[in-house]
């Protein structure tokens, strides 16, 4: 007999003030750290950090490691590590500058600026680092090999194959379609980063909506109107506060004179254009939504944290593991190959010493955005923001002057102590480490 007198739980009080609008405070935490250093290194350096220049050139330069940061949150979530990102990059640059520059014109008799010499070469790096990747994952999860012994030996026998491949040389200019990848060599142009900024403003408000409606139709709490608004309000200010920032860097006049020179025009008196949003940041948040989506909508991305978390429960479960070691790590090798498409197109040629280091600034991005080194937690975005972060440290201390071997030190130091942070903030928060 049941008992009809049983009530339902009550409904958690609704929030006021500002926890209504239900923040991720990790998310603030990083933000304000960014903000701290920055004032810190515009005060040092006589107000030269904080300007449309430098912040564009910051951008351009936390591309390609934060491209590859996102990679990483999959491998640390599984609970491996990868330490060949930046061998596997030097290859994949390699495969790619002497496709453009040996192998096309030599089989197929396309040289530089051919329409399809770029295409032909990216693919040819994505198709390297897929196997590259798929192959460290085949040692690890078949034969059962420490990732960290396996990458160790990648980071090795990478490095040198990309020097054989170029015979120790650098390969340049590359292709100039290729170019247009790197940053301030390809940009949008005012218009149309107005155009993607309105887009995307609008795809932001209509996310947040559509989310809005799916919680009342599943009859889970929202946040109050006004939250929504407020929330909506700093998505909106901070994508468009974005794009009038690209916008803010002009073109030099000397390059515009040049431009409308080669035209057979002459610049009209005062005349001034902003770079726009660089190509390279269009498929950083490419990359960012595909690899966000695969986190949270995909079946592929809940085995990642279902084994994450529970390795064994997850096995159990019926996830065939090892095939997915393999797909993470090809997933990695596809990231590495179109960072060095960014790397190498932004230094317009492919050079021995590209990516050195990088596996550094990866992994620390991924740290300081919060995945956990135990596995099952990290997020995209906060490895996004740990490598701009990272980057900002490396590129306010080299404007102020630090020397080179201290620069390594703080960064080195920073990263243990973004650790003890977090280790400090799971046990506060009630988190898992």
């Amino acid at each position: 007999m049941t008992d009809s007198s049983t009530t339902a739980p009550a409904a958690p009080a609704p929030r006021k003030g500002l926890a209504a609008l239900e923040l991720d405070t990790r998310l603030l935490g990083m933000i304000g750290a960014f903000v701290l250093i920055a004032l810190a290194f515009h005060l040092a350096s006589d107000g030269r950090f904080i300007t449309p220049r430098n912040l564009f050139n910051l951008t351009i330069q936390t591309a390609s490691v934060a491209i590859m940061a996102t990679g990483m949150v999959f491998i640390i979530v599984m609970r491996h590590i990868d330490l060949s990102v930046g061998s596997v990059l030097a290859t994949c640059s390699a495969v790619m500058a002497m496709t453009q520059t040996a192998f096309v014109p030599d089989w197929m008799g396309l040289g530089l600026g051919h329409p399809a010499t770029a295409w032909l070469a990216i693919a040819a790096g994505v198709v390297a680092g897929a196997i590259i990747g798929a192959f460290h994952g085949w040692l690890i999860g078949y034969l059962t090999i420490p990732a960290f012994i396996v990458t160790l030996g990648g980071l090795l026998v990478w490095r040198n194959v990309a020097w054989y491949l170029t015979s120790g040389q650098t390969i340049g200019p590359l292709d100039e379609t290729f170019q247009l990848f790197g940053g301030i060599n390809g940009t949008l142009g005012e218009t149309t980063s107005w155009i993607v900024g309105a887009l995307a403003a609008a795809a932001a408000l209509w996310g947040l909506l559509a989310a809005r409606r799916a919680k009342i139709a599943h009859e889970f709490p929202v946040k109050p109107v006004w939250a929504e608004a407020v929330v909506a309000a700093i998505v909106v200010a901070g994508i468009l506060g974005f794009v009038a920032l690209m916008n803010a860097y002009s073109v030099p006049t000397r390059l515009l004179e040049r431009q409308f020179a080669a035209r057979g025009e002459v610049m009209p008196e005062g005349f001034t254009q902003g770079y726009g949003i660089p190509i390279s940041i269009v498929l950083l948040i490419a990359v960012a939504i595909v690899m966000t989506v695969i986190a949270r909508r995909t079946r592929f991305g809940r085995y990642i944290f279902a084994t994450g978390g529970n390795p064994d429960a997850a096995e159990l479960s019926g996830i065939d593991t090892r095939m997915l070691t393999v797909k993470v790590f090809a997933l990695m090798g596809v990231l590495c190959a179109i960072s060095a498409v960014v790397a190498s197109a932004r230094l317009t040629n492919h050079s021995n010493d590209i990516g050195i280091l990088d596996e550094l600034r990866v992994i620390a991005a991924a740290v300081i955005g919060g995945t956990a080194l135990k596995g099952g937690v990290g997020t995209i975005y906060g490895a996004i923001i740990g490598a701009l972060i990272m980057q900002s440290l490396q590129s306010g201390m080299a404007m102020v002057g630090v020397d080179a071997p201290l620069q390594n030190i703080v960064v080195g130091a920073v990263l243990v102590a973004a650790v003890l942070i977090d280790i400090w903030y799971r046990k506060r928060t009630g988190a898992r480490d």
